[in-house]
């Protein structure tokens, strides 16, 4: 039976002449895409019954290409998932394991923009500018977010090879000051290759509430009091491979399911957190000696593999309080469940293409994580994952009252460091630290049954997040073109990894690969590893200068896990690895090295565009909702006023005028019962509420709120002043504010609050304004302030610039 090319039924009445031959059964080049449309021949017959037609001209994939399905995970380390010796039950990548192979040698980037770049391009992570996170971009050469056009995505390759594409659930890899409803549009997944995308924009959302765009529009998600994120995105990507199948058979498709989990927020429904009840109460000392048994029975590692030292700045387990203890257990029990809860729905996938006839000729690649596992959350996690990116370290004070809500609505929490060390067994280190496989280490499965015999074996050659698209492009039948949309390409970075399929023994072809992130930096090159690490995510202290980096050395191929450091012993392979590694730097734009962190939120600072550079003023109006940090006037230390002309239909108006951000940070303006209200709320653990006296009358108003900080640092607290027709009516002290950043996902929203709700005394959903705004200006320099506030003012202005700089 003909299930790709031609059906068999179209070859019959081709042959009878009746229509045309397609594409697929010509001689085309497809180094060159487009694909050049031939010139139709010139026609000099007068009557159509007379005249023959050429061939159509349609652009079909290779006969019998696959079908291809990427699963990313994120934040989840080698150790964690149970095909890989860890403890969190993932069946669907346990069946996929047993059915095909996997790899115990495949490498990330250490963090999730580079990484998902890579994977999307084959191209390393600093030729396609993407040396950090979108948020973090510079003006050097490989940071600056803007994929060149001479990196083509593979998605962009497959489609104009004749495929249905489609991503679902997280994209990071849109510069941020591009997302808003003024684009460009250029490098959004749906010009980016993709037919079709469903899922959010930045780093990370909330999974019960998320901020969700299906294509380049903001929508709300579904009105279900069960809804999860993960399951949604599900939803959405069966139904569009149901629908792919049922219309057309015979075309292959892209399916890049990129999941929001595990990154924090770990959200996931109690009775997954409650399968694991009591699984971690021996701490994460215990469970690396326990996932790495595993690991060797199993024989996903080595048999004469050792089990890495726990770092000095990682807290062992006995050195926790009870109180800890119980809080820390609970963390780890949320996310195991949240993996498992993962898993499940990618299960749903498997069982839709199964449906469909599709497994068999389906390649697909599950890849668990990103990076490796986050420490992100500090030394006892956190009840709020946004306190730890403003570099505010969670204590068991703040996180204890949120214990049996770990993993609800209510939270949006993260784990304990010691959990992301042990979620990395056997190696050093965590997710950002690019120098060691702690950090750029996951486990992989590749599943294949129509090309792989291998059933449930293990394969080893270095492996590295480019080699997905060569991987795809040679199953595909496809060749690397030449040419994309009128530009040369540069060429893969990556190496194809279908060798490996039939021969565990193969000689491996990806011999060489740097590593870089904030400083932490490597190099791979035939079985040899030179590393030093820089810098530690949780840690906000001074780096050594990068000159003074201490290197280390492991031979890799007898010493899987890095455990053995031979510097002292062999300084010749050393040197002779950091030449290679500053080769590779230069070649692939590395350098300069920049290990700043913090600083590089601020656009100034780093060197990149801001859409609100030069601006202290911003209007915006009704409609105007879901706008980003980074397409939003920055209020944060600095002194604003916001100043709304309103319609008011009674003395009884309701809901917000204007909000930023969500339940865990932000800042609202709005109205109940007539009266005006303004709320700042710090990470969901202080709130500062001013209102108006009275209820405001029908009619025309004009509402303003200031605020003026009081100290010359960034998170400094301030005065919240609130005017009803240029009359102050409501005074209070804001005791800190947020100094760097409020949401990685949640905007600000005219009209509304949507996502989650900035105040408690307004629903999630239901708060729309009942009155009518004309508009709202922010304005962070105010005029009318005496000469001590704009002095204040000025002096904390100043102070914030030199403590980024």
């Amino acid at each position: 039976m003909l299930k790709k090319g031609l059906s068999l039924i179209s070859l019959l009445v081709a042959i009878l002449g009746l229509l045309p031959l397609s594409m697929a059964a010509q001689q085309v080049d497809r180094t060159v895409l487009p694909i050049p449309e031939p010139q139709p021949p010139a026609i000099t017959e007068l009557d159509a019954r007379n005249a023959k037609a050429p061939p159509r001209f349609e652009v079909k994939a290779p006969k019998d290409a696959p079908n291809v399905v990427i699963v990313l995970l994120d934040d989840i380390g080698f150790g964690q998932p149970s095909a890989f010796g860890g403890p969190a039950r993932m069946p669907t990548f346990d069946k996929l394991a047993a059915g095909g192979l996997r790899y115990n040698g495949f490498h990330t980037t250490a963090l999730c923009s580079p990484t998902r770049m890579a994977l999307l391009t084959g191209r390393n992570h600093h030729v396609t500018n993407t040396g950090a996170i979108m948020e973090l971009a510079t003006a050097f050469p490989g940071n600056t977010g803007i994929r060149p056009q001479s990196v083509a995505p593979l998605a962009e390759m497959l489609r104009l090879n004749g495929y249905s594409t489609a991503a679902f659930g997280k994209y990071h890899e849109t510069p941020a000051w591009e997302v808003s409803v003024s684009g460009p549009f250029d490098r959004w997944p749906t010009h980016s290759g993709f037919d079709k995308f469903y899922g959010f924009i930045g780093g990370e959302t909330n999974q019960w509430a998320p901020a969700i765009f299906d294509g380049t529009v903001r929508v709300e998600h579904p009105p279900d009091p069960d809804y999860h994120f993960t399951v949604d995105m599900t939803n959405q990507a069966v139904a569009w491979m149901q629908a792919q199948h049922s219309l057309t058979p015979d075309k292959p498709f892209f399916v890049y399911f990129a999941t929001g989990a595990l990154h924090a927020p770990h959200h996931v429904p109690k009775s997954y957190i409650e399968r694991y009840k009591g699984e971690f109460d021996e701490g994460w000392d215990v469970l690396r000696e326990k996932t790495f048994a595993r690991q060797k029975q199993m024989g996903v590692i080595p048999q004469n593999a050792e089990l890495t030292r726990r770092p000095k700045e990682i807290p062992s387990w006995d050195s926790q309080t009870p109180e800890q203890k119980k809080l820390e257990a609970r963390q780890m029990e949320t996310f195991a469940g949240f993996a498992e809860h993962t898993d499940e729905q990618i299960g749903r996938l498997v069982d839709a293409l199964q449906e469909m006839g599709e497994m068999d000729n389906t390649l697909f690649i599950y890849i668990a994580g990103d990076n490796g596992a986050s420490a992100e959350g500090g030394p006892e996690g956190a009840y709020n994952e946004i306190m730890a990116l403003n570099g505010i370290i969670s204590d068991a004070k703040i996180n204890m009252p949120h214990l049996d809500a770990w993993g609800d609505p209510s939270t949006f929490p993260h784990y304990a460091i010691g959990w992301a060390w042990g979620g990395d067994t056997p190696f050093q280190w965590t997710k950002q630290i690019a120098s060691h496989y702690g950090g750029t280490t996951n486990g992989m499965v590749i599943h294949w049954p129509a090309h792989i015999k291998a059933k449930g074996e293990v394969r080893s050659q270095f492996t590295y997040v480019t080699d997905i698209a060569p991987t795809v492009m040679e199953a595909a039948g496809l060749p690397f073109p030449k040419s994309v949309n009128g530009t040369v390409q540069l060429p893969f970075d990556g190496t194809s990894m279908i060798y490996t399929f039939d021969n565990a023994n193969a000689k491996e072809t990806h011999t060489t690969q740097y590593f870089e992130m904030f400083g932490n930096r490597g190099i791979y090159h035939d079985g040899w590893v030179a590393c030093t690490r820089h810098s530690i995510p949780w840690l906000d202290a001074p780096n050594p200068p990068l000159s003074q980096d201490v290197w280390e050395l492991y031979h890799v191929a007898d010493d899987f896990s890095e455990a053995r450091d031979l510097a002292a012993q062999n300084p010749a392979k050393l040197k002779e690895l950091q030449a290679l590694f500053m080769k590779e730097a230069e070649k692939n734009h590395v350098l300069p090295i920049d290990d700043r962190r913090f600083e590089r939120f601020v656009p100034a600072m780093a060197g990149r565009p801001d859409l609100m550079a030069g601006r202290s003023s911003l209007t915006v109006y009704p409609g105007m909702v879901g706008m980003t940090e980074n397409a939003f006037i920055n209020v944060k230390n600095r002194p604003y006023t916001i100043t709304a002309p309103v319609e008011l239909p009674d003395a009884n108006t309701n809901g917000v005028i204007i909000a930023q951000a969500g339940a865990f940070g932000g800042w609202t303006l709005y109205m109940k019962d007539g009266k005006v209200h303004h709320e700042y709320n710090y990470f969901g653990v202080e709130r500062t509420n001013i209102v108006g006296p009275a209820p405001l009358s029908a009619g025309k108003h004009e509402i303003k709120y200031e605020f003026i900080p009081d100290a010359p640092k960034p998170g400094a607290g301030g005065r919240s002043v609130l005017y009803i027709d240029g009359q102050q009516v409501a005074e209070g002290h804001i005791p800190k504010t947020q100094p760097f950043i409020f949401s990685g996902d949640e905007g600000a929203d005219v009209g509304m609050d949507g996502e989650t709700a900035v105040s408690n005394d307004y629903k999630q959903g239901d708060n729309k304004f009942t009155g009518k705004i004309l508009k709202i200006t922010i304005n962070t320099k105010p005029s009318g302030l005496s000469a001590a506030d704009q002095k204040a003012v000025e002096d904390a202005e100043d102070e914030a610039a030199a403590i980024v700089d």
